[in-house]
Parts: C-alpha cells; structure tokens; sequence
C-alpha cells in the first residue's frame, strides 16, 4: 500500500512539473498591447515581423513571433493568463478592423506550424 502510495505521489510530482514546463515564459507579460495596437507605426512593426516582411525589432516581438504560430493552433494553450488576455485583445483588434491582415497572419502562423510539425 506505501508502495502504491508512493508511486502515485511521484506521479502526481511529475504531471505537475510537466504541466509547469508547458507554460510560456512570462519574462514579456508586462507588454501593453492595447498601446501596441493604438499605435499604427509600432502596430505595423509588429506585424511586419510576424510576417517576415522586416526584422524583429524588439525581443519581445521575436519571443512573441516565435511562440504565436503554436499559440494560433493551439487557442494558446501554454499562454499565462496575461498573455491569453493580450491574444484576446490581439484577435478581436485585427478580426474588427484589420481583417485581411488576420487572414494573413492566420495563413502564415497556420504554415509555421506544419513546418515545425514536419
């Protein structure tokens, strides 16, 4: 019965470790998104990056870029609650008044996926 017990209690430690390691890091949570998106030069920057149409310029758009196409796929499953509150943000802003440039963005993150799957 201890045996058992222990073995189930090591379990548990290791689903909880494994579920820790499948969030994102939240080194870039403290972004203001709703600035980002007010901000049509910034706001562009950034989807040109997600886009591979210009550089990165900030770390937080590369760590971002990096983690969107699994976050699109995966309805951001390993978001923290800030980032899955800015993705909310970010999906309604584009769907509401940039809606080709979602399309796009959906197509490109869609196509990134099946890269890395591949």
């Amino acid at each position: 019965m201890a045996k058992s017990l222990a073995i189930v209690l090591a379990l548990c430690a290791f689903a909880a470790c494994a579920a820790a390691e499948e969030i994102y890091s939240d080194k870039y949570d403290y972004v203001d998104v709703v600035s980002i998106l007010s901000n049509d030069r910034i706001r562009t920057q950034y989807y040109e990056c997600f886009m591979d149409l210009a550089p990165c310029l900030t770390p937080d758009a590369k760590f971002f870029k990096d983690k969107f196409p699994e976050a699109i796929v995966t309805k951001c499953r390993k978001c923290t609650q800030k980032q899955k509150d800015s993705f909310e943000k970010i999906v309604l802003y584009y769907t509401e008044k940039q809606p080709e440039q979602w399309k796009m963005l959906l197509a490109k993150a869609i196509a990134n996926s099946q890269k890395k799957k591949n």
